[in-house]
């Protein structure tokens, strides 16, 4: 999906936008819970709180780290209660253990 992005990388036109937690995971050998295998691009959120299909883009709170377009295409183990905390999908255990957990700006495009 395309999307219109101001001079500081944050999108000009979304229907929402939401603080929230994140922390990463990387691929196990499981499809994700849409029956997808897990990508960049790909997140992991309650389903009850984030519906499967939705489109959003993700920067952290601090601007440091752009995670970009998402889609919600999993659901996060340790993802509880009516929050919009989500598991981003990373390449590699590596870049996941350097992610951390951080807060971040969801913004939902659709």
């Amino acid at each position: 999906f395309d999307i219109e992005l101001d001079e500081n990388g944050n999108p000009v036109n979304y229907k929402s936008k939401r603080t929230a937690r994140a922390t990463a995971y990387t691929y196990t050998g499981n499809n994700c819970a849409t029956g997808v295998a897990p990508q960049p691009g790909y997140i992991a959120v309650n389903p009850n709180y984030i519906p499967y299909g939705t489109k959003m883009y993700i920067v952290s709170a601090d601007g440091k780290y752009v995670y970009g377009y998402a889609i919600a295409a999993d659901t996060g183990g340790f993802i509880y209660g009516n929050r919009a905390d989500m598991d981003l999908f990373l390449d590699s255990e590596s870049q996941c253990v350097k992610f951390g957990r951080r807060d971040i700006i969801v913004y939902f495009i659709d």
